[in-house]
């Protein structure tokens, strides 16, 4: 009877809430001013992008804080992070080539330092899957040591093969990264993290924590990762700001 229910709403949303079809510039703008909302700000740390075809990518303008970002200020980088059209990008950039270069369905990375994240990345522990609302998470990977700053392609080949085919990974001592197929659902990814990881650190400071059994994770990740729930989460999101 469960999977009827939802399947019924997995239908429902699909036609309350179809594709947006938002440029790629536009969604990396809205993605930026949103993270902005949420706390990611971290000076000119962290950064977002999103491919424009198979060996170029869309990021935002370096010099520009997110809540600074709009369509035109997403600047277009090959391989190399030569700007193709717009101005210099954020050198820490480079490392998302890697993952994209690994995983052909990765379309959008979000990475910040997010204050809760870094601070559990300075535990040494894992994200946990503690929460319905993290759900989305759930298996989420985990690089225990700090390779460097990302500038080169030695942190590159580290954090990309940390992923692996995870969508989200915790970076020791550095902070979170999420991996979607859409800017949509790297941003709504990037943003429950951040949750997530306040609520395991409060968790973990009131005594500890109980994770949610494996199978009803994983279940509910499904379900949380529709695309139609993405969708109408990041359009909220957009309307507040």
């Amino acid at each position: 009877m469960k999977q009827e229910f939802i399947e019924r709403v997995n239908r429902e949303m699909a036609v309350d809430f179809p594709a947006a079809d938002l440029p790629p510039r536009e969604a990396l703008a809205g993605a930026c001013r949103i993270l902005a909302r949420e706390g990611h700000e971290s000076g000119l740390a962290g950064q977002v992008s999103a491919r424009a075809g198979k060996t170029e990518w869309w990021t935002l303008q370096f010099g520009y804080g997110f809540e600074e970002a709009t369509p035109e200020r997403m600047v277009r980088v090959d391989e190399d992070l030569k700007p193709v059209s717009g101005g210099r990008p954020n050198p820490g950039v480079r490392f998302h080539v890697w993952i994209y270069r690994k995983r052909p369905d990765v379309n959008a990375i979000v990475h910040t330092h997010a204050p809760y994240a870094s601070a559990l990345a300075a535990t040494g522990k894992p994200l946990r899957t503690i929460h319905m609302d993290s759900a989305m998470l759930h298996a989420c990977a985990h690089l225990p040591e700090w390779p460097g700053v990302p500038v080169a392609d030695d942190e590159g080949r580290i954090i990309s093969g940390a992923l692996s085919n995870a969508k989200c990974i915790l970076l020791a001592n550095h902070g979170l990264l999420t991996a979607g197929n859409s800017v949509e659902e790297a941003t709504y990814l990037a943003v429950f993290f951040e949750r997530a990881a306040r609520m395991q650190l409060r968790a973990m400071a009131a005594g500890g924590f109980k994770e949610v059994e494996a199978a009803l994770a994983e279940e509910a990740r499904a379900f949380l990762l529709q695309p139609s729930i993405v969708r109408a989460t990041f359009a909220y999101w957009q309307r507040r700001v």
